[in-house]
């Protein structure tokens, strides 16, 4: 049963059942790891993409939530989004990849991309607890669940209803991030989750001529940040049409360095989540 002593709302929702976490008895998925952001833009749902095809890549069976349900992306970004998800005794069944991750996202569901999703706090956030009971994910070594930005309904539902075996945060290096940033940080502690680090992207620019790193702000304040809070920086992804256009061209067409920084930052995920004994 829920703790309502360890919850923010302190029981005032009304239902323990909500915070409760159910398990889909079809379903056997290793670790979930969630990444979240304290604001939009960041990129937070492509480097959720760059991590899932990281450890896809590397033999493993991975599946991604777009949790995101009014600013779903995730389809675009995997290449799937003209296809839609089916349903059996099972459960609804998720769009598989070309190269076999399995995907759900509020987008697959719908007809038209472009409709927007008029829907209040619980529905939405009942949606997502749907994406975790309701789909028959099968057999996962990581689940990916890409959350919609700030500590709202959504991030709180993933966080109470769902097994989460850590949580990355995706940030950018502006001074002004940082009260945003904190607010998403202080939500995972007090919520007792494993806090993996952050993920700073748009960090510099690649001059294309000397490939010296260009830093638009200044970091010195955002490290001290970080240090502060008690959060270990992973990695810094540059601002890069390599990043912008892997929803046309895919995660094939980025670069070596920014392949080398994934690389690095999924083998701390996966380090950070991994079980005694696994």
């Amino acid at each position: 049963m829920a703790d309502c002593n360890n919850c923010p709302s302190k029981g005032e929702c009304g239902s323990q059942e909500s915070c409760t976490i159910k398990n889909n008895p079809y379903n056997s998925v290793g670790r979930v790891i969630g990444v979240m952001s304290g604001k939009g833009g960041v990129g937070k749902s492509t480097i959720s993409v760059l991590i899932a095809k990281e450890l896809n890549g590397r033999g493993f069976k991975v599946g991604v939530m777009d949790a995101d349900i009014t600013g779903p992306s995730i389809p675009r970004l995997l290449g799937v989004r003209d296809r839609r998800v089916g349903k059996d005794e099972l459960g609804i069944l998720p769009v598989k990849t070309d190269d076999g991750i399995s995907v759900m996202s509020l987008n697959l569901l719908i007809e038209n991309e472009q409709q927007p999703v008029i829907w209040r706090g619980p529905l939405i956030a009942g949606t997502v607890k749907q994406f975790w009971e309701d789909v028959f994910w099968g057999d996962l070594d990581y689940l990916i669940i890409d959350l919609p930005p700030g500590t709202g309904d959504v991030a709180l539902t993933v966080m109470q209803s769902i097994p989460i075996s850590g949580m990355l945060i995706v940030s950018v290096p502006q001074d002004m991030v940082s009260m945003i940033v904190a607010k998403a940080v202080n939500m995972v502690k007090e919520l007792k989750i494993k806090l993996i680090g952050v993920v700073e992207n748009m960090s510099y620019i690649a001059c294309p001529d000397c490939g010296k790193k260009i830093k638009m702000f200044d970091g010195k304040n955002l490290n001290d940040f970080y240090k502060e809070l008690g959060i270990r920086l992973l990695g810094e992804l540059p601002m890069t049409k390599d990043i912008a256009d892997i929803a046309e061209k895919g995660v094939g067409a980025v670069s070596e360095d920014i392949r080398s920084t994934i690389v690095n930052i999924t083998d701390t995920v996966m380090e950070s989540v991994k079980k005694q004994g696994g």
